[in-house]
């Protein structure tokens, strides 16, 4: 039976969590739940772990550096896009590397995830059915009606899994409600479990030129060490598209894992808040902070004393020159300010 060999995708700019999140410092790298950063967390649930081998970390040039600094001794292959062409393309660089068999876990490398045994647990059924064939995709149960995330239908037990009938892209609040509601939606935690030959077949398939400029690219890759860089013209002619859009939404063999391993995009100021220890008025704070007659309130100060009164459901983050105030519901639209944007 062939190991599961973890993929790493390292890209996107972190732009909803401005300031600290800037192009220098990207989300995936910052120390923003516990001492080591969302990367670090990522690697550190497979080292020592029998069956999985070492990562795959796709990325771009311009985070090279952070990747070999965190990555300390651990081992492991560093794919370098040419450019972005978002998910599909980038997994399927990975896939050029490893045998037909051989079994990819697709992780985000931003994500945190609370419960790292329970996340091993569910990466070994995934790593089952897609032996089998399937692509599976590791779905979260809800607990609330959340329009940020897509939705995966449960369908037919599959072993430990179940097929997976629909896919839904985010909803509106109302439809939200009616799955969460139906017991039978699981939230799209957009890490996926296939072996390499079967995801390479269903691209081409669905993608065909895609297909053909990956692997265009990575015959033509230079190899130094343990780093590889596919041969950028043909990836260039590539029209990037989700892995979502272009495989698990067309092919036949979707599958899902239900996974309740304490998991969280990290994917703004109040999503960070939520996976935080807070105090009994519901708070939490990083830095330095006085906080009176508060409830619901999340400071990240990297130097400044921030005091506040009476507040309720504010986020209050203070990086370097930067100072962002927002209420909880506004945290969505901080990507929008021109300071995310021009980082």
């Amino acid at each position: 039976m062939s190991n599961i060999v973890p993929v790493i995708l390292c890209g996107g700019s972190g732009t909803r969590l401005w300031p600290r999140s800037r192009k220098q410092a990207p989300k995936p790298f910052l120390p923003l739940v516990g001492e080591d950063s969302l990367f670090r967390e990522t690697l550190d649930r497979f080292v020592h772990e029998s069956d999985f081998e070492a990562p795959i970390i796709v990325a771009g040039e311009a985070h090279r550096g952070l990747i070999e600094e965190q990555l300390g001794s651990a081992e492991a292959r560093l794919v370098i896009e040419p450019e972005a062409k978002n998910t599909a393309p980038a997994i399927a660089l990975a896939a050029q590397l490893l045998a037909d068999d051989d079994v990819m876990l697709v992780c985000p490398s931003d994500h945190h995830i609370a419960k790292p045994d329970a996340f091993r647990k569910a990466a070994r059924s995934a790593a089952d059915l897609a032996r089998e064939g399937w692509l599976v995709s590791l779905g979260i149960v809800p607990v609330a009606p959340e329009t940020g995330f897509g939705y995966l239908q449960r369908g037919e037990v599959l072993g430990d899994g179940y097929r997976t009938t629909r896919f839904v892209e985010k909803p509106d609040r109302a439809r939200a409600e009616q799955f969460l509601a139906d017991g039978g939606f699981l939230w799209n935690a957009g890490i996926f479990v296939f072996t390499a030959g079967r995801f390479r077949e269903e691209l081409a398939l669905h993608r065909p030129a895609m297909a053909r400029a990956v692997a265009e690219a990575g015959d033509g890759a230079a190899r130094e060490g343990a780093i590889v860089r596919p041969a950028g013209a043909p990836f260039a002619a590539i029209e990037g598209d989700s892995i979502d859009y272009a495989v698990m939404e067309n092919t036949g063999r979707a599958a899902l894992v239900e996974a309740d391993i304490g998991w969280s995009d990290i994917g703004s100021w109040t999503a960070l808040h939520e996976a935080l220890e807070k105090d009994g008025d519901g708070n939490s704070t990083r830095g330095r902070a006085e906080l009176v007659d508060c409830r619901g309130v999340l400071v990240d100060s990297d130097g400044p004393r921030v005091s506040a009164i009476g507040l309720e459901n504010i986020v209050i983050v203070v990086d370097g020159d930067e100072v962002l105030v927002t209420t909880a519901e506004g945290a969505q639209k901080v990507g929008k300010l021109h300071g995310a944007s021009n980082q």
